[in-house]
């Protein structure tokens, strides 16, 4: 299995950090400006990246992701473009953690061995397939981890102590906490009960608990990472990203540079989250 994500953990554990994962659309608005954002998240402090899938039926994800899947497919973004795309950051990046996050659908469409097979060449390091739960692992899952890649599950505030042992038998890379309950970008998360809900996953697991949904500013990221091995935030960049647009809904430097802006402040706040 690729150990860029084991590193990347190892290395902001050693820093007294917690990690910052940061969610984009592959495609948005365009290949060539989803490409230069990809790019810069590193550059901007972001540790893992999370390329999102287009698909027409989000079912977790809230207005703002969702109206970038829909700007990313109506200019004709797939899913062999999106691995293209990873395949030309490759080229420049090397240990940056790339996961492909999205739905079962477009890579069923695709063929699992297919999709497993190119997405390890392009540079892939794990997928988080919100619309598999355990009892369907035979389908993408299990194959995923004999491909050498992580595949990421979801635990929810309702993920019941009876149901987390099924959630976390075949998680690999890391666990993903869903900090409210409802879809991406629309509430503020509890900061105080967040804490208590990564600590109850911890006792199940020694992988990382990551923390996402509701995250806003570089503050929300600070009060995460006081508890989490990483914050997740997704919307309010894609959110930044599309106030860049223009008229005719094209991208470009503007949206790089008010991206890059961003994730710096959320950087900011991930690294004070434990100072003192």
């Amino acid at each position: 299995m690729t150990t860029r994500l084991a590193d990347t953990f190892a290395r902001c554990r050693a820093e007294n950090r917690a990690a910052l994962v940061t969610y984009v659309m592959a495609g948005d608005p365009d290949p060539e400006t989803s490409l230069q954002v990809l790019r810069a998240l590193p550059e901007a402090g972001a540790d893992i990246v999370e390329f999102g899938l287009p698909f027409t039926d989000p079912m977790a994800d809230g207005p703002a992701i969702q109206a970038a899947g829909l700007r990313a497919l109506k200019i004709g973004q797939t899913l062999a473009g999106t691995l293209e795309l990873v395949r030309r950051f490759r080229a420049e990046n090397a240990g940056t953690p790339v996961i492909l996050m999205g739905y079962y659908n477009p890579i069923y469409i695709y063929g699992v061995a297919r999709f497993l097979d190119e997405a390890k060449a392009a540079g892939i390091d794990g997928l988080i397939v919100v619309d598999l739960p355990p009892e369907e692992d035979d389908e993408l899952c299990l194959p995923t981890l004999e491909a050498g890649l992580a595949f990421i599950r979801l635990a929810t505030p309702t993920t019941d102590e009876a149901r987390l042992p099924a959630v976390l038998a075949n998680t690999s890379g890391f666990v993903y906490y869903v900090s409210i309950t409802g879809i991406t970008g629309t509430a503020t998360p509890d900061f105080g009960v967040v804490g208590g809900a990564v600590e109850r996953i911890r006792r199940h697991t020694d992988l990382p608990v990551v923390v996402g949904f509701g995250v806003k500013t570089g503050e929300h990221a600070a009060s995460i990472a006081r508890y989490a091995d990483g914050v997740v935030v997704g919307s309010a960049i894609v959110d930044t990203l599309a106030r860049t647009l223009d008229g005719e809904g094209r991208g470009g430097a503007a949206a790089v540079e008010a991206v890059t802006a961003l994730v710096r402040e959320l950087a900011a706040g991930v690294r004070a989250g434990r100072a003192g």
